[in-house]
Parts: C-alpha cells; structure tokens; sequence
C-alpha cells in the first residue's frame, strides 16, 4: 500500500476549498489597525505652503537681484555726476565683497602684529612699504573717477590690496622668525 505522500497532498489540496467566513477580511482589517494604527497624512496643506514659501522667495530674489543692478548703475552715475569719489566696492556687489575681503584681513593682520623694542625698525620699515602701496591705492582709485571704471584699474586696485595682505604676511613672518631667533640666543646665553 504504498502510496506517494505528494500525490496525496496535491490531491488533498484540490478537493478541499477553504471559505472565509462573511467579513473576515474588514474584522482583521479593524484588529490591526487597532494594533498598530495608520499615521494619517496631513502633508497635502504643508506642500502647498512649502511651494508658496519658496515661490514667495523666489520671486523676492529676483526682485532684489534687479533692482540692485539698477541702483549699482543709478549709484555709480550719480556718484560720477556729482564729483564725490567712489571706490572698487562702489561698482558691482562682487568687487565689494573682494574689497571688503582684503580689508578686514588686513586689519586682522594688523591687529595681529606684536610690536616691541626689538623689532621696531622692521616694522617701521614694512609700514613705510604698506604707507606707499596706501598711496598708490588711493591714487588709483582718483584715476578710476576720473577715467571711469575699466579693467586694468580694477585688477590694479585688487592687486594693490593684494601686495598689502601679502606684505603684512611677509612683516608677521619675518617677527615670528626674529622672536624665535631672540629665544634661541636667550636660551644659549642662559646655558
């Protein structure tokens, strides 16, 4: 009597035909969202305000990016009009944030630099150097009203605050180098 269990079963399975009983699909659809309760979706109202947040900041944007570019030029005509000098940062947004750059690391130098005794005449000399490209500076930014803006002015004023950054490098090195050359003979005169 043998007989094969997998003819068996398959046959078992097409005989028997399991029903569920009437609305057991929506009494364990309820179980489980008691046991685990969907998230409701509220984004529907936030995306809406999120595209009216960024559409608003958009349009400022442009807004602004357009009237700076008249004021830039209004600015610039009616400085040259009325005879008052301008400098590099009055000409264009970017010029004023590389001009507004190199001062403030200039000054940071600046505020940097420990002056004493000993190191007095280097300084002395590196500030006459920095009160010569001053001058410079300010002379070509009289050349850029007289002349009206154009390229080689610009690219010489930049390189004029350039050299002076540079300079102030160059100083703040040259003190770092002759303290520690002051401790060094310091520390041998003490041996």
């Amino acid at each position: 009597m043998g007989q094969d269990l997998r003819e068996m079963f398959d046959r078992e399975r097409k005989e028997a035909r399991f029903a569920l009983k009437k609305g057991h699909d929506k009494r364990f659809s309820n179980k489980l969202d008691k046991a685990l309760p969907r998230a409701k979706k509220r984004f529907g109202l936030l995306k809406i305000a999120a595209s009216v947040l960024v559409l608003c900041g958009l349009g400022i944007t442009a807004y602004v990016q357009v009237t700076e570019k008249d004021s830039i030029s209004t600015t610039v005509a009616n400085k040259q009009q009325e005879n008052s000098p301008f400098s590099l940062g009055d000409l264009s947004p970017d010029l004023k944030k590389v001009e507004n750059y190199y001062v403030a690391n200039i000054n940071l130098e600046f505020s940097k630099l420990e002056v004493s005794e000993h190191n007095k005449a280097v300084v002395d000399s590196f500030m006459d150097r920095l009160s010569e490209l001053n001058d410079e500076y300010e002379s070509l930014t009289i050349e850029l009203n007289q002349m009206g803006p154009n390229d080689q002015t610009i690219s010489a004023l930049i390189e004029n605050l350039q050299l002076r950054l540079q300079l102030l490098q160059k100083l703040k090195k040259k003190l770092k180098q002759l303290k520690t050359s002051k401790n060094e003979q310091t520390y041998n005169n003490s041996i």
